[in-house]
């Protein structure tokens, strides 16, 4: 689907009238140019199947070395995303953690974060986007089990109204095997762990203003 872009810029215009600006001035003038390409980038995912980067598999029952196939589960973690709430058109950006246990097939783990690009790339709320995903791997790749956990900030709650700067959002959604407590509390450890070892491995900055020696 591609967007309207003349449509687009447009509306924009009528959208900066609206509130009381003018479009016409120097700061606006090209405005509704970019908003319209920014909007093909944002709502690319639109009319896209999200199935689409896991058409090519390895079938690994019949491979040169089934003895190599995963016998656990496959789990990528912080795949950054970023997306579109569709109640006020506003962003919402974090990680996605996604996970999937073969059947007999398997993907290039690439193939996981472009479905969340895709799936992202239209005006979303998180829940729905988690299900959409673990939905799509499910179907494409027949897998045992799917889990995706996305931890998400969003700026309709950080930046309006009571603001709330530093709220995230997590959701998950399960699918087959990883969906028992069991497994979900075992994904959800291998996240956390994750997330540790990264605020260890974070540069710790300098001390200063506190009449230290230099």
């Amino acid at each position: 689907m591609t967007v309207d872009q003349q449509r687009v810029r447009e509306l924009t215009r009528e959208f900066l009238l609206a509130i009381g600006e003018d479009p016409d001035r120097p700061g606006l003038r090209e405005t509704p140019a970019r908003v319209a390409q920014a909007a093909e980038e944002f709502f690319s995912g639109l009319g896209r199947d999200a199935t689409e980067p896991l058409q090519r598999t390895i079938d690994v029952s019949h491979g040169p070395a089934p003895e190599t196939a995963p016998t656990g589960a496959v789990l990528v973690r912080d795949i950054r995303f970023r997306s579109i709430c569709e109640h006020h058109l506003l962003p919402f950006a974090g990680r996605a953690h996604i996970a999937y246990l073969p059947g007999d097939r398997v993907v290039g783990i690439g193939s996981l974060a472009k479905v969340i690009d895709i799936v992202a790339s239209r005006p979303q709320v998180q829940e729905r986007l988690g299900e959409q995903v673990a939905d799509a791997i499910a179907t494409a790749l027949e897998a045992k089990g799917v889990f995706v956990m996305l931890d998400a900030a969003h700026e309709c709650l950080t930046m309006r109204g009571d603001a709330r700067p530093d709220a995230s959002t997590v959701t998950v959604a399960a699918r087959g095997e990883l969906a028992t407590a069991a497994a979900r509390a075992e994904m959800a450890a291998y996240i956390i762990i994750g997330v540790q070892n990264r605020a260890a491995e974070a540069p710790v900055a300098p001390r200063g203003g506190d009449g230290d020696a230099p």
